[in-house]
C-alpha cells in the first residue's frame, strides 16, 4: 500500500517538502489557498532571486541567532547543497560582490517553471484555491479540512503532514498568518506574528519628503547599539529602508518592544574618523554658509544635508566639534517600524519548543511544520530562503524516517 504526505502550502519550504517525500516514494499531494504555486518565490526574485549565501557555513549558521534546530537543518541541508540542486533544474548560479548567491538568469521564473515540471512528473499533485481550516475529529491519520473554490468542505487523511503556510508578510501573494489561531486553538505555541527586515517609520516634515522621499543616502552607516552596517539608505515618504535598515530592524523592533523607543543612528561619513571630520570642517571659508561648508569639506549630498537638518529641527551646531560628532550619527528615534504586510519576512511563530528536532509538533504526531512558519530570524541576502529550504528537507526527511519507524 502507498505511503501518502499531505504538504500545506505551495511556497519555496511546500514544495522542497513535496519534492523530498515524492522522492522517498510517499504519494504527494500540494494543497495551496492561492490560485498557482510559488509565488512568494517569484515576488523574491523580482529584482533578482536571491538564493543563498556564500560566506563560510560556520558564519553563516550565526545568522539564525539562538534557533539551534534550524542551525542544524541548514548544516544537514547547506548552501552548497541549494546550489546543486538549483543546477539539476538547469538554474545555475553565481555569487556576487557581496557574497549572495543568485541564479544566473536572476529570475525566479524559469526555475519555478522547471521544478514544478519535475514534481508534476514525479506524481505530485496541486490542489490550488484550497484553504486549510482545520482538522477533522480524531482518527488514525491525520485528517485536515480544506474549504473548496465552491465553498465546501473537503476531508483529506494521510500518513503525515508538513505545514507550510510561510509567514504573515505580503498577504497578496498567499502568506497572510491566517493559521496562527487555528494552531493556538489546538494547543501549540505560536508566538506572535511580528514585523522583520522591514523599515522604520519617521515622521518626516513635509516639506522634506516632497523634496527627498525616494532620494538615497550614499555610502553610510546604520548604527543600533553600538552595531554598524554599512550601505545606502532610501528616504522614503513614510522614514527609511533598504538593506542596512532590514538588517537593524529586528534590534529596533526588539528594544521598542522593551522600552517603547530605539535610538538609530546614521553615520554619514563612515570612512572618516571623527578627528579627520573635525579637521576638515575647521578649513571652512568664513564667508560660507553651513550648507556650503558641509558641501564643499565634507563633500555631502544635498539631500545629506537636508537630512541633517531635518533630523535636528534645523539646529545644527556651528563649531566644528559638534558638528563632526553629529554628521558621525545622526540620532533617529524610532518609535514604530514598518507594517508586518509589506515586511520581508515576520518574526514569530510556532515555537522551537513545540517542536520536535525534525520539525514534528510534540503535540500532533505525524505532523510536521517547515519555513517562515517556525520561530525563526534572519537578515537578507539568501539567509531567509537558505532556512526555508532546509527547514523543509529536515521535516520530510523527519516525516519519512517517522512512517519508516511505524511500518
Amino acid at each position: 500500500m502507498s505511503r501518502t504526505a499531505t504538504v500545506v502550502g505551495a511556497g519555496p519550504a511546500g514544495l522542497m517538502a513535496a519534492e523530498v517525500l515524492v522522492d522517498a516514494g510517499f504519494a504527494v499531494h500540494v494543497y495551496e489557498h492561492m490560485p498557482s504555486a510559488g509565488r512568494k518565490l517569484l515576488l523574491a526574485g523580482r529584482s533578482g532571486l536571491n538564493l543563498t549565501h556564500a560566506e563560510p557555513l560556520d558564519q553563516l549558521l550565526g545568522r539564525y541567532g539562538a534557533a539551534p534546530k534550524v542551525t542544524a537543518a541548514v548544516r544537514a541541508f547547506t548552501p552548497d547543497d541549494l546550489r546543486a540542486w538549483a543546477a539539476e533544474l538547469g538554474a545555475s548560479t553565481f555569487v556576487g560582490s557581496t557574497g549572495r548567491v543568485f541564479p544566473t538568469e536572476m529570475r525566479a521564473t524559469p526555475l519555478l517553471r522547471a521544478w514544478l515540471a519535475r514534481l508534476t512528473a514525479a506524481g505530485v499533485q496541486l490542489h490550488t484555491r484550497q484553504r486549510w481550516i482545520g482538522w477533522a475529529a480524531a482518527s488514525t491519520a491525520p485528517t485536515l479540512v480544506f474549504r473548496t473554490p465552491d465553498g465546501a468542505t473537503a476531508e483529506v487523511s494521510s500518513d503525515v503532514v508538513v505545514f507550510a503556510l510561510g509567514g504573515a508578510t505580503w498577504p497578496r501573494v498567499g502568506s497572510d498568518g491566517g493559521w496562527a489561531d487555528t494552531f493556538r486553538t489546538a494547543g501549540v505555541d505560536v508566538r506572535p506574528l511580528r514585523a522583520s527586515n522591514c523599515g522604520l517609520l519617521v515622521s518626516w516634515s513635509p516639506r522634506f519628503v516632497d523634496a527627498h522621499a525616494g532620494a538615497p543616502l550614499k555610502n553610510v552607516a546604520v548604527g543600533v547599539r553600538d552595531h554598524w552596517v554599512r550601505g545606502d539608505v532610501t528616504i522614503t515618504a513614510e522614514g527609511v529602508e533598504s538593506g542596512p535598515v532590514y538588517t537593524q530592524s529586528a534590534a529596533v523592533r526588539d528594544a521598542i518592544d522593551a522600552t517603547g523607543t530605539c535610538t538609530v543612528h546614521i553615520d554619514l561619513l563612515p570612512d572618516l574618523p571623527v578627528a579627520d571630520v573635525v579637521a576638515r570642517l575647521g578649513r571652512r571659508r568664513p564667508k560660507d554658509s553651513l550648507t556650503n561648508t558641509l558641501r564643499r569639506t565634507l563633500g555631502l549630498s544635498p539631500v545629506a544635508v537636508a537630512f541633517l537638518r531635518e533630523a535636528t529641527g534645523n539646529e545644527l551646531p556651528v563649531e566644528s566639534e559638534p558638528l563632526a560628532a553629529l554628521v558621525k550619527g545622526v540620532p533617529l528615534v524610532i518609535t514604530a517600524t514598518a507594517g508586518i504586510d509589506r515586511a520581508i519576512s515576520s518574526a514569530g511563530g510556532i515555537a522551537l519548543a513545540d517542536v520536535t528536532d525534525g520539525f514534528m509538533l510534540r503535540s500532533l504526531p505525524g505532523q510536521f511544520v517547515a519555513g517562515e512558519m517556525l520561530d525563526w530570524d534572519a537578515p537578507t541576502g539568501g539567509y531567509l530562503l537558505q532556512a526555508s529550504f532546509s527547514t523543509a528537507v529536515a521535516a520530510a526527511r523527519a516525516a519519512t524516517a517517522w512512517v519508516d519507524d511505524r511500518d
